[in-house]
């Protein structure tokens, strides 16, 4: 079994796992996320402590114990704590406005970005120039901030565009004649 898949999710006060022959179910405060099981990963709940174990010695048992227990892991914490990322626009003249389930894009273009949230995913826009996105789905999430920074990457000679908080954009040298 793999070392990830070894270890126990614990479940937090206010979470709670209904797992059944097809689904498990982790709910939670800030709302209810469900995963598809497989036939080659057994879960069971003891007292709080969600235990992963394969139904059989093959590989593909192995690594789905390690990868179930992640995704199972990250829908506790999503469930309790939620996720969020953070996206910084760089450029004179970028900025963003949040308008309910829709976010607004100015970034350099003719016409104005509009971007539609998808369901369970919420933005914000604490200043013009950063946009935190939020949610209890950490692969909607993820996928959301994408696909805003797809947008207008960040360009390697000024370093203009959408970035993720910390990100590092490498400044390339002009050609010299």
């Amino acid at each position: 079994m793999s070392r990830v898949g070894k270890m126990p999710v614990a479940l937090p006060s206010g979470a709670e796992a209904t797992i059944s022959d097809k689904w498990i179910s982790i709910k939670g405060p800030m709302g209810t996320l469900t995963q598809a099981l497989t036939g080659l990963v057994l879960v069971v709940n003891e007292n709080g402590m969600l235990k992963f174990s394969v139904a059989n010695d093959s590989r593909e048992a192995n690594a789905m114990s390690g990868t179930l227990r992640a995704l199972v892991n990250n829908m506790v914490e999503g469930v309790t704590k939620g996720f969020e990322k953070k996206l910084n626009l760089v450029g004179v003249g970028y900025k963003a406005q949040a308008q309910g389930d829709k976010l607004n894009l100015s970034l350099g273009f003719s016409h104005p970005v509009v971007h539609q949230m998808p369901e369970g995913v919420k933005c914000e826009t604490p200043t013009p120039t950063e946009i935190l996105i939020k949610g209890i789905n950490r692969q909607s999430v993820g996928q959301v901030a994408a696909e805003v920074r797809a947008y207008r990457p960040p360009e390697p000679y000024k370093g203009k565009g959408v970035r993720y908080s910390g990100e590092v954009v490498v400044i390339k040298e002009t050609k010299k004649k």
